[in-house]
């Protein structure tokens, strides 16, 4: 009976209070691939953890003959509550892409109708620097303005298409609506919106980098400096995107940070592993016994 308390307790401190604690270690973006694992570790283990709690639940009930009434009872309250937090999750899941799939493709149309094709990025006639990408299973567009054209030096502009590209091609944009659908799914008073904050910077940083690879960083940091204030349509990602002054911070810091990353990538196995062990010690036990 232990297990499925346990269970519950793990999903809700997982769901709220932790990512809410550790959204605090702002160091962590130093490490954004080490950070973004924790991230989706804690999802994973917090999603793992509702459905481990019924599941275990009812099997403890049901598993040591006999069964009386009101085992089967609380056994089928128990899958029900599990069937509840699947539907859910699939609720949110269908709705969000659904959502987001719409917008994007008529976003996706209506660039298409105004803007101006030039080495592959669509160019929109406008005076405010803009540069976003929009996603797409059948198609996506990276989009700037005529204005970013002027003002950004050919360096710079390179940089911001290499971001944009980074986006596209490491599909962040799955990313950040797995972890959408999550906090829809979650009860309002149990989730926590740090964790989709966090990965909306941890998104843009990780996009950063891959620019700074094959750029120059100077370039970049002039780039968003130039790009900052000019926000990205709904359902886009763009260059000038979350927490810019977290991201210059990065971007300045050309540490490895080694230790941290270990140290992420143990914590984010650790956590993983914990609801994982809980919901299949007790049905190895009883299997020995």
């Amino acid at each position: 009976m232990l297990t499925p308390v346990l269970l519950g307790a793990l999903a809700v401190l997982l769901a709220g209070p932790f990512p809410s604690l550790l959204s605090r270690w702002s160091r962590l973006r130093r490490t954004p691939a080490a950070a973004m694992l924790l991230w989706q570790s804690t999802a994973l283990a917090a999603v793992l953890a509702a459905l481990g709690a019924g599941l275990s639940l009812a099997t403890d009930r049901l598993w040591t003959p006999p069964i009386a009434t009101a085992d089967l009872v609380v056994a089928v309250l128990a899958g029900a509550l599990t069937l509840i937090v699947l539907a859910r999750l699939l609720l949110s899941a269908h709705r969000t892409g659904t959502e987001l799939r719409r917008m994007r493709r008529r976003h996706r149309e209506r660039v298409d109708l105004v803007a101006r094709v030039d080495g592959g990025v669509s160019v929109l006639e406008h005076d405010l620097p803009v540069a976003y990408c929009v996603p797409g299973m059948t198609g996506s567009r990276i989009v700037v303005s005529r204005s970013t054209l002027t003002r950004l030096t050919p360096d710079e502009l390179g940089a911001v298409l290499d971001h944009e590209r980074s986006h596209l091609r490491a599909r962040h944009d799955l990313v950040l609506e797995a972890f959408a659908v999550l906090h829809r799914a979650f009860p309002r008073w149990v989730a926590s919106g740090a964790a989709q904050h966090e990965v909306e910077v941890l998104v843009e940083v990780l996009a950063d980098r891959a620019a700074v690879r094959s750029g120059d960083r100077r370039a970049l940091l002039a780039a968003l400096v130039t790009l900052a204030g000019s926000a990205a349509p709904a359902g886009s990602l763009g260059s000038a995107g979350s927490s810019l002054v977290a991201r210059v911070e990065v971007l300045r810091d050309d540490e490895p940070h080694r230790l941290q990353s270990v140290s992420a990538v143990v914590l984010a196995a650790a956590i993983l592993a914990l609801p994982t062990v809980l919901v299949v010690l007790p049905w190895l036990t009883g299997l020995r016994d």
